[in-house]
């Protein structure tokens, strides 16, 4: 049987939610990742360290018996977020971050930022205190065709921000276009990006072509084939700047089979059978320990884990659901088969 042995990983962006869906999926995250960045998106968004230490606390509290999981947590920039807020964060052992979502960008960013340029002022103090900012990279212009909002956003917004924050640390969340990778490759060394398991393994056929399959359809879209490569080629390219962050998003099979469902991919039951699989197309599994388990860990400034986890080349079902009979969640590849699976910690 064919086996690899990686350092233990850690997830750099994930939605693991609050109550019954967080009982559900978080024991499968806390199963293969040390930690994870947890975003904060919820109904009311976590926008003070006080509301992400409530969270934490509910997300330790929903761990499996003798997990060893840490999450680390995240903010809700918004245009009334205040300096003092910033500071509180910045001195704080649990928060590692600020989202920035433009409003209307995807689930729950109605609170987000209308216009970048107004925050600025928290951007500056960001910058001094050294704390990371998290974008969702695109733009929300109902002109804009949504296969272009995350170039649109690159080119219009991200742009100005490097030039006027050079060193502000960024992290372009789910990156899904060649000129996005190539922003990332051109900026200095405090700017990244995350990369999805469903944005290295798919094209935008997967959503659309022969029926429309909500459980493929995520935000920023999945693209064209020739931004898939584009992805691949820089998760594969040993660039300490791409690192793993699956942005599993689980959403109630209702709100996803429905007339106007839900955006996100519930991949975090089999992250690292996912990304192995896109690894292994291009030859590339040597590469994946460095992407999934040092890099992200690197930029934050944390330590590099110290255990590992060993995959099996062996063919496995995914299961159809998740879930109790009053909650179904439906991953990533329901019903089909993976091709590695997790065997060991």
């Amino acid at each position: 049987m064919k086996t690899l042995t990686i350092t233990r990983p850690d997830d750099w962006h994930i939605h693991v939610r609050t109550g019954a869906i967080l009982k559900t999926v978080l024991p499968h995250t806390a199963r293969q990742f040390a930690r994870a960045i947890i975003m904060p998106n919820l109904k009311p968004p976590v926008t003070t360290v006080a509301q992400a230490l409530v969270y934490r606390d509910e997300i330790l509290a929903a761990l499996p018996e003798g997990a060893d999981f840490m999450p680390l947590m995240t903010l809700y920039l918004t245009a009334a977020t205040t300096l003092a807020e910033i500071q509180a964060a910045a001195a704080s052992a649990h928060v590692y971050a600020f989202k920035l979502y433009p409003a209307g960008a995807t689930t729950n960013s109605d609170a987000g930022v209308a216009d970048i340029r107004a925050i600025y002022p928290l951007l500056a103090e960001m910058e001094k205190l050294a704390i990371p900012l998290l974008i969702h990279g695109e733009v929300t212009d109902e002109q804009c065709d949504i296969f272009d909002r995350e170039k649109v956003f690159v080119d219009s917004q991200l742009s100005a921000i490097t030039a006027n924050f050079p060193a502000l640390r960024i992290v372009l969340e789910h990156v899904t276009t060649e000129e996005a990778v190539q922003f990332v490759l051109a900026a200095n060394a405090n700017v990244a990006a995350t990369i999805t398991p469903q944005h290295l393994l798919f094209n935008r056929n997967a959503v659309l072509a022969g029926g429309i399959r909500p459980h493929y359809y995520c935000l920023p879209i999945i693209k064209r084939e020739s931004h898939r490569q584009a992805l691949l080629k820089a998760a594969t390219s040993g660039n300490p700047k791409f690192f793993l962050g699956t942005d599993s998003a689980p959403h109630s099979t209702a709100l996803k089979e429905t007339a106007c469902g839900c955006a996100g991919c519930y991949s975090a039951y089999a992250a690292l059978e996912l990304y192995a699989e896109a690894f292994e197309s291009v030859n590339a599994l040597d590469k994946l320990e460095a992407f999934a388990s040092f890099y992200g860990a690197d930029f934050y400034r944390l330590p590099r884990n110290t255990g590992t986890i060993t995959l099996a080349k062996t063919s496995w079902l995914a299961p159809a659901s998740f879930g109790a009979d009053d909650l179904q969640i439906t991953p990533l590849k329901a019903n089909e088969t993976l091709a590695w699976q997790l065997v060991a910690l």
